[in-house]
C-alpha cells in the first residue's frame, strides 16, 4: 500500500528521481513487492513525461528502457499504454524506426497517441517518406488524423518542397478542422511565400471539369491542384456576414457534403427507416417522392405546430404551421413539402376552419400524411437528404435514431441544411443556414481562404488567411475588358445556384465565365 501511494505521488509530481529510487528498492526486495503491469506502466508513464525536460531526458530514456526490459523478463504482457510510453522514449532517443515497430505491434488496438511518437520523430527529422508510411499505416487501421498529425505532415512536405503533398494535406486539414491553430497557419504561410509555390500551378484548365468537380464535392473546393502561376499574396483578413472577404472581395460559399456522401446518406436513412417502419409504407413514400422532387424545403410539421404549445394533448397550432408554410412560399414562390403524421392530419381535417386548405395541400402534394404506427422523423429526414434541400425544424435531432447516422457526418449535414424558426408577435422568423462555411476554401480562381481558430463566438472577429495571386487577377481583368461580346457568347451558360438552394447568387460561382478559361479558348482559335 505504501509503495502504491508513493508511486502515485511520483506520477502526480512527475518526480523521476524518486521514482527511480522507488523502483530500485522494489526490485531489490521481490519477496515483499511484486511488480504488476500497472506498476510497470506507471514507471514508464513517468519516464515518457520526463523526456521533454532536457535535464531529465537522458535519465528518463535509460531508466525507461531498463523498466521495459525487466517487464519483458518478468513475463508481463505489454498493452497499448505500455507501447505508447516506450514509443515516446524511443522517439526521444531519435529512434523513429523503433517507435514505429512498437506501434505496429499492437495492430488494430493502436491509437493516435501510439503512432504519434514515430510520426513526429520522422517529421521533425525531415524524413518525409518514413512519415508518409506511418500515416499510411494509421489510415489502414481506421485512424482519423487530427490537426497535430496533419500539421506535422504538412510541415515536412513544405520543407521538402513536395507540392502535391502540401496540396493533399491542406485538403485533409479542411476535412479535419474548422479553424487551424496559429502554428499551422504559419506553416501554410511559409509554403505560399516560398519559391516552390510560385512555380506550382496551371494557367489553363477545363471549365466544365472544374464546375463538375466543385458541384460533386459540395462546393468550396475542386481538388484539381494549384491554379495559376506566379507570386502569392498572403494576408490576414476578416469575412463579412455575407461571406465576402474584406481583403480580396471574393465570396466564400456554404460547403455541403459531396454528392457521393449525399447518396450514401440517403441510402443509410432509407435502410434504417425500412428496418423500423412498415417496409411497404416507406417504399410507397420513396416512390411518391420520385414524382414530387421539385421541393426546395421540407417542413417538420409536428415540430412547427407544437412549438411553444407545452406539448399539451390537442394543443397543435395549425395557424403556426400555415404561417411558416406561407412564409417559405413567399420567399421562393415555391411550396415546401410538409410532413405530418396522419393522426394529426385527421384532426386538422375535422376542424372546419382549416379543412379546405389542408385538403388542397394534400391534393396538390404539399402535405404528406405519414401512416399510422410510423415515426414521421424518418420521412422528413429522408426527404430533405434525398432532395438535397433545406429542413425546417427546431428539433436538435439528438434522439437515438439520429445517433445511428454517425455524429460527425450528420453534424456536417445539419449545419448546411437545417433551418430554425421562431415567432415574433405571431409572425414567423426564419433563421437560414450560415451564408458561408467556416472551413478551408479553395476557389475556382485559384485562391485560398483559411480560417484560424478563434475563442470568440463573434464570427466577424475570426481571422482568416487570404491567399491570392495578383497575376491571375490581372489576367482576369485584362481578358474580361478586351474580350469581344461575340466570343463570350460562345461560352455555355452556367447554373449560378449553390449545391443546395440558399438564396445566394453571385457571378463568382460561374466557372465557365472564368477569364482564364476564355483566354484559353481564344488562344486555341487563333
Amino acid at each position: 500500500m505504501q509503495f502504491r501511494l508513493s508511486l502515485d505521488q511520483c506520477s502526480k509530481n512527475k518526480d523521476l528521481a524518486t521514482a527511480i529510487s522507488l523502483y530500485d528498492a522494489a526490485v531489490s526486495q521481490p519477496s515483499s513487492i511484486r511488480l504488476s503491469n500497472q506498476h510497470f506502466n506507471s514507471f514508464l508513464y513517468i519516464c515518457s513525461n520526463s523526456v521533454s525536460n532536457p535535464e531529465t531526458k537522458q535519465s528518463a530514456i535509460e531508466f525507461g528502457l531498463r523498466v521495459y526490459q525487466n517487464m519483458a523478463s518478468c513475463g508481463a504482457i505489454p498493452n497499448e499504454a505500455t507501447v505508447t510510453s516506450v514509443a515516446r522514449l524511443a522517439a526521444a532517443n531519435n529512434d523513429g524506426d523503433a517507435a514505429f515497430e512498437l506501434a505496429k505491434g499492437v495492430g488494430y488496438a493502436g491509437r493516435l497517441r501510439t503512432y504519434g511518437p514515430a510520426l513526429f520523430c520522422f517529421c521533425g527529422n525531415g524524413d518525409a517518406d518514413k512519415a508518409y508510411k506511418v500515416e499510411e499505416q494509421m489510415v489502414s487501421i481506421g485512424l482519423q488524423l487530427e490537426e497535430p498529425e496533419l500539421s506535422a505532415l504538412l510541415k515536412v512536405s513544405v520543407e521538402r518542397g513536395i507540392e502535391e503533398n502540401v496540396y493533399k494535406y491542406l485538403h485533409k486539414l479542411r476535412m479535419a478542422v474548422r479553424g487551424v491553430s496559429e502554428m499551422t497557419a504559419e506553416i501554410i504561410e511559409s509554403w505560399f511565400r516560398g519559391e516552390v509555390a510560385v512555380k506550382s500551378g496551371l494557367l489553363e484548365w477545363d471549365a466544365n471539369q472544374m464546375k463538375e468537380m466543385i458541384a460533386r464535392n459540395g462546393g468550396g473546393w475542386h481538388g484539381l491542384g494549384w491554379l495559376g502561376k506566379g507570386n502569392w499574396v498572403v494576408q490576414r483578413s476578416n469575412i463579412a456576414s455575407d461571406g465576402r472577404c474584406l481583403t480580396c472581395s471574393e465570396l466564400l460559399v456554404c460547403v455541403d457534403i459531396d454528392r457521393a456522401d449525399t447518396e450514401m446518406f440517403a441510402h443509410s436513412v432509407a435502410s434504417l427507416a425500412i428496418e423500423r417502419e412498415s417496409q411497404s409504407s416507406f417504399k410507397e413514400f420513396q416512390d411518391w417522392l420520385e414524382n414530387h422532387s421539385e421541393f426546395e424545403a421540407v417542413v417538420d410539421g409536428a415540430n412547427v405546430g407544437l412549438y411553444q404549445q407545452n406539448f399539451v394533448e390537442g394543443c397543435f397550432s395549425a395557424s403556426q404551421l400555415i404561417a411558416v408554410v406561407n412564409h417559405l412560399h413567399n420567399r421562393s414562390n415555391k411550396w415546401p413539402l410538409v410532413v405530418l403524421h396522419k393522426k394529426r392530419v385527421r384532426a386538422l381535417l375535422e376542424n372546419a376552419t382549416h379543412r379546405e386548405l389542408f385538403e388542397k395541400w394534400i391534393n396538390e402534394g404539399v402535405l404528406y400524411p405519414t401512416p399510422y404506427g410510423s415515426n414521421d422523423d424518418w420521412y422528413w429526414l429522408y426527404a430533405a437528404v434525398k432532395l438535397k434541400c433545406l429542413l425546417v425544424t427546431n428539433d436538435e435531432m439528438r434522439d437515438h435514431i439520429f445517433q445511428l447516422l454517425g455524429s460527425n457526418f450528420f453534424t456536417r449535414w445539419k449545419e448546411r441544411h437545417q433551418v430554425r424558426y421562431t415567432f415574433l408577435k405571431g409572425s414567423p422568423s426564419i433563421s437560414s443556414p450560415p451564408s458561408f462555411s467556416i472551413v478551408i476554401q479553395e476557389s475556382e480562381k485559384g485562391s485560398w481562404h483559411v480560417p484560424l481558430a478563434s475563442e470568440s463566438d463573434e464570427e466577424s472577429l475570426r481571422a482568416w488567411l487570404c491567399i491570392t495571386r495578383p497575376y491571375c487577377k490581372d489576367l482576369n481583368d485584362k481578358v474580361q475588358d478586351n474580350l469581344a461580346a461575340s466570343e463570350t457568347s460562345e461560352i455555355p451558360s452556367s447554373d449560378h445556384r449553390s449545391p443546395v438552394p440558399n438564396g445566394n447568387s453571385d457571378s463568382s460561382n460561374d466557372f465557365s465565365n472564368n477569364p482564364l478559361l476564355i483566354a484559353g479558348k481564344r488562344k486555341d482559335r487563333t
